[in-house]
């Protein structure tokens, strides 16, 4: 696993070591509270979970550094707005 991350794959991927630690210990935060992993892996190190969803671009940090995962349509949300307030 920590071959992985000396790969300038993963790196590159992630736009940098500082968005690298980033994207990986909020993603391991997920993780731990319960989100499904988006590759199929036969191991326990959540770590190596992490680094294969990045190697597969299944995840990124977005402009505001937080998780984006592809393919996952998230409806914006809006404001509740009461009518009468307008």
């Amino acid at each position: 696993m920590l071959d992985e991350l000396k790969q300038e794959d993963v790196i590159k991927k992630a736009g940098g070591r500082f968005k690298l630690s980033t994207l990986m210990q909020k993603r391991l935060v997920q993780l731990n509270q319960g989100s499904r992993a988006l590759v199929d892996l036969d191991v326990e190190d959540k770590m190596s979970v992490v680094l294969q969803e990045i190697l597969q671009d299944k995840i990124y940090l977005d402009d505001s550094d937080e998780i984006q995962i592809i393919g996952e349509d998230v409806a914006p949300t809006l404001p509740d707005i009461n009518p009468l307030d307008l």
